[in-house]
């Protein structure tokens, strides 16, 4: 196994170049990872949505394995992308909140993969440090992160110096401007598509595509646009297809009353998105408003899907796509007005955790296959080592799931449980909270209020009923508390390795 040695820089740029291994490269795949932001499970046509128009994800999801249970460790940004790019949960890398950095000694699977000998490249976010420009001016500080080459926007507006998007805004002659769409206070006018940031991930990733075609190594590239994280800012043309059926676009999940008996911070964001009044204030917009702010994030999904299909045509036409991982998925998800909230923050319903993923690969992935399965989002780390035919690293707590892809293990079992954490992560300060989910019954538990939540999903799939209080769930919670423990425990980190019995 390859050793790895604490970094005492503070950027890769810095770091001391190691020579990529020599190996066969002709069985290994190459990888091109979409990771979406802030993307719902229920956004797409092959999960189940009759409004959206992603004919390009349904059809990659009809040429590999959907997976209808897929889970985020961390219902927001920084924790999740931590965790699913180094296989650790959260509170083991030590970076459990957003506005955290990533300690240095933290292993990305990208830097296992380059040093395999993959070349690796990135396009958009990467959020693993501070990415405050009001902290921070440069670009997000970087750890030996493994990629090659690195196209960073973290967000598409304007306000940091040296975002690669905003740059080549500037040499389009382009000036970013969101204006309200219609003097609607929660929608913007976003640029048209040509000129979107999802449009530019995209492209920065053919254009590595197109660049790789010929060479005789193995390749990752990252896609990592910000939509559909708020604002809401599609490009007219795809929210105005929505118009025409806007009073049959449905009104969120949300029964008056439901937040009673629940945490402190939900009914907080009731009133206010991320604790703020003027932020998505749930009590004050009107039915309108909610279905006109639904049909803007499923717009903007919209755009990924065409960019989808656009970088899957580079494959195909490059004759890459037959030993190409595409993966499709999200780091967290999105309120969306459901439970009387929007955006996110410490809570761990369906729509906040639950993503979608799909994973392609003509070569060796069975087409036209849904999975059960629950799985976690750090389980891709040790997966994509696997397809790679490396080595597991011994800092990783997550499980691979290639076995299921290649169909030598069942498909519709993995896990019996996902797990889910919050540790003052941005939204609410000192809140701490943990999520269990089994396949019948949801356990969430915030530690420092002395309450929690308790859902039986095959009786209440919507979430709205509260058990936590109720006696004749009183087993049932012991039993959950007794799970969730016993995940709790799996989160010590591994590292440093034990080497003797003494």
């Amino acid at each position: 196994m390859l050793e790895y040695q604490i970094l005492q820089h503070q950027t890769a740029a810095i770091a001391p170049i190691k020579e990529k291994t020599n190996m066969n490269n002709s069985n290994r795949p190459n990888i091109l990872w979409i990771c979406s932001d802030q993307q719902r499970f229920d956004t797409l046509g092959c999960y189940g949505n009759d409004f959206v128009h992603t004919p390009n994800i349904d059809k990659l999801a009809e040429n590999g394995v959907l997976f209808e249970y897929c889970y985020s460790q961390s219902p927001v940004c920084t924790p999740s992308r931590a965790s699913f790019l180094t296989g650790r949960y959260p509170r083991t890398t030590r970076c459990r909140a957003n506005g955290q950095s990533i300690p240095e000694d933290e292993v990305l699977v990208t830097r296992l993969l380059s040093d395999a000998g993959y070349v690796c490249g990135l396009s958009g976010k990467l959020h693993l440090s501070v990415c405050n420009p009001a902290v921070t001016q440069g670009t997000e500080r970087r750890i030996n992160d493994g990629y090659d080459e690195f196209n960073w926007s973290h967000h598409p507006s304007p306000d940091w110096p040296t975002s690669d998007f905003n740059h080549w805004l500037r040499e389009k002659g382009v000036e970013y401007s969101t204006p309200s769409y219609k003097g609607s206070k929660y929608v913007e006018a976003g640029l048209p598509a040509e000129y979107h940031q999802t449009t530019w991930c995209s492209q920065k990733a053919i254009n590595f595509i197109e660049a790789h075609a010929n060479h005789d190594h193995p390749w990752l590239f990252s896609i990592n646009m910000f939509d559909p994280h708020h604002p809401f800012d599609p490009p007219v043309e795809y929210l105005e297809r929505y118009l025409e059926r806007l009073d049959d676009v449905p009104l969120p999940n949300y029964t008056s009353g439901e937040l009673e008996n629940k945490t402190k911070y939900q009914q907080i964001d009731h009133n206010g998105a991320y604790n703020n009044p003027n932020l998505y204030p749930y009590p004050k917009m009107t039915d309108e408003e909610h279905r006109l702010v639904r049909a803007a994030y499923w717009a903007m999904c919209d755009l990924i899907d065409d960019q989808v299909g656009r970088m899957i045509d580079a494959l195909e036409a490059t004759n890459q796509l037959d030993n190409t991982i595409i993966i499709f998925m999200s780091d967290h998800g999105e309120m969306l007005g459901d439970h009387g909230i929007y955006l996110k923050g410490a809570y761990f319903y369906e729509p906040a955790v639950r993503v979608p993923m799909i994973v392609s690969f003509p070569k060796a992935i069975e087409p036209g296959r849904r999975s059960s399965a629950m799985i976690e989002l750090s389980d891709i780390a040790p997966t994509l080592l696997e397809a790679a035919q490396q080595p597991p690293y011994e800092g990783m707590q997550a499980h691979s799931f290639w076995s299921i892809l290649t169909g030598e293990s069942n498909l519709n079992q993995h896990r019996d449980s996902v797990y889910s954490e919050y540790y003052d992560a941005w939204t609410h300060d000192n809140a701490a909270a943990t999520m269990i989910r089994t396949e019948r019954y949801k356990l969430v538990t915030c530690h420092e209020l002395n309450s929690g939540e308790l859902y039986d999903l095959e009786l209440d799939p919507g979430e709205t009923n509260n058990l936590w209080d109720e006696e004749t769930y009183a087993s049932v919670k012991l039993d959950l508390f007794r799970q969730l423990s016993d995940r709790m425990a799996q989160t010590v980190d591994p590292l440093p390795p034990r080497q003797a019995k003494w």
